[in-house]
């Protein structure tokens, strides 16, 4: 797939593992006890036995492109591992236990996840025009690995299943259908459902020479096609970067279009709707004998635990998250914005057109708003003190206009002691447009003598 699969494959890991370990992260904890999370494609009969879920996974996708656009497809799931635990006892001989402990280490018995991926296509519309057939199938096995004092023995069913593609014209687009079915044989129990089913199971879909439309914000010219789409226990988002429209994710829980992992979290925590920050300091006041346990019932867990315990400050505090302007700029670049035609000076919608903390004006070409750097250079003398303030660095507060046309800059001097008390009650100086130079960054470097406090005095 394209470079872009990059992205939407971290989205696709947290789907993946979405509640599939919850904090404390013990195998003691009642809520581990009862596995497990979303997207489980149980064995034949499961769900109407009452001892897991439905077999199948489906979506209708539609595709903008002819018969020569092409369509790959990767399935992902994981697949459930039983990790017993036995305890030596000399002359090559075993015991199974709950608990295998050896010094400060321990193992308990557990149900791990191996991650699977199966590739298919790319296959072009025309070819799955109708219904093509693709079988699916899972290796099981046991591993024995040897440890202090005894050995832990990992062992996985084999998977059977099959990924169904149809396609058929809607209009001047095409309707793709994408199916993932469990052909697994009836289970004895729950534990054997569970053992036979398809975990956490999500599609990545990509099409070239062609476009996915959004089934949630669809253009008005296809919202009929897209309310004939069906879905089955899953919801198909564009994935990807924003404004791209050639991946999408059939996702088992719901998302937005162009999904993305927060940028300021260090991995993944497994945990449903937990906010980052919080369950990391949860974590961090977990006892020596808590962490011990949870590093006993998954390694999954063992890593979450080691990660907060060696998280730096400066980590934690990335983890508070980003102050994003509620007001961003205006699309056309944020200048002040003329007032509608018709509309007096005296309106209330005049005053609701402009917004003083957001507007710019352009100066030299460029643009300056609230909290760019300016040199003043003061040429109207309308204030005696204005030849106290000439060459002096400032930082732009506000960008107003007046009724008759004229812009004025509100800003408030860099490196004077009442700078925040200015900010807070809005006591601004004002200058034009010509009377201020904008400085880069390099410039206020350079001058940064200019704003000292003894300078500005």
């Amino acid at each position: 797939m394209s470079t872009h699969c990059d992205h939407a494959r971290a989205v696709a890991d947290a789907v993946l593992y979405e509640g599939y370990l919850l904090y404390p992260y013990r195998a003691t904890s009642a809520k581990n006890q009862s596995r497990w999370q979303f997207g489980v494609l149980g064995p034949k009969d499961a769900e109407l036995r009452g001892i897991g879920e439905n077999d199948t996974l489906s979506a209708d996708v539609l595709v903008q492109g002819d018969a020569s656009s092409t369509l790959s497809l990767i399935v992902r799931f994981l697949q459930l591992q039983h990790r017993a635990v036995e305890r030596e006892l000399g002359d090559g001989r075993f015991e199974p236990v709950p608990e295998l402990v050896s010094g400060e280490r321990s193992w308990l018995a557990w149900d791990e996840a191996v991650e699977c991926e199966v590739a298919f296509g790319p296959f072009t519309i025309a070819e799955i025009q109708g219904t093509l057939r693709l079988p699916l199938a899972i290796s099981g096995g046991t591993e024995v690995q040897s440890v202090d004092a005894g050995r832990l023995i990992r062992s996985r069913r084999s998977l059977r299943a099959e990924v169904t593609l149809s396609a058929e014209d809607d209009g001047v687009l095409t309707r793709v259908g994408v199916t993932v079915r469990n052909l697994g044989p009836p289970a004895a129990d729950k534990n054997d459902a569970i053992a036979a089913s398809l975990i956490g199971t999500h599609i990545l879909t990509e099409v070239q020479d062609g476009e996915f439309i959004s089934l949630l914000e669809p253009p008005p010219d296809t919202a009929a096609a897209v309310a004939g789409c069906r879905r089955h226990r899953c919801f198909p988002v564009l994935a990807g970067p924003p404004r791209t429209h050639h991946l999408m994710l059939i996702s088992p829980i719901i998302l937005y279009d162009h999904p993305e992992v927060a940028e300021q979290s260090k991995g993944a925590l497994y945990d449903s709707t937990e906010i980052d920050e919080i369950l990391t300091l949860r974590i961090m006041t977990m006892t020596d004998q808590e962490k011990a346990s949870a590093r006993a019932t998954d390694p999954l867990a063992a890593e979450i635990i080691d990660r907060c315990d060696t998280m730096s400050a400066e980590a934690l505090l990335e983890l508070h998250g980003v102050l994003r302007d509620p007001h961003p700029p205006p699309a056309d670049g944020g200048l002040v914005p003329e007032i509608p035609e018709g509309v007096d000076w005296w309106d209330p919608t005049a005053d609701g057109a402009v917004n003083p903390e957001v507007d710019a004006v352009l100066v030299d070409g460029q643009q300056v708003r609230r909290g760019t750097l300016v040199r003043l250079r003061p040429s109207r003398r309308a204030d005696a003190q204005d030849l106290f303030y000439a060459g002096q660095v400032a930082r732009v507060a506000s960008v107003h206009e007046t009724v008759d046309g004229e812009t004025h800059i509100g800003v408030v001097m860099e490196g004077d002691p009442a700078a925040d008390l200015h900010r807070w009650y809005g006591r601004y100086l004002y200058f034009a447009p010509d009377e201020v130079e904008p400085l880069t960054t390099q410039d206020f470097s350079s001058d940064a003598k200019d704003l000292s406090p003894e300078r500005s005095a």
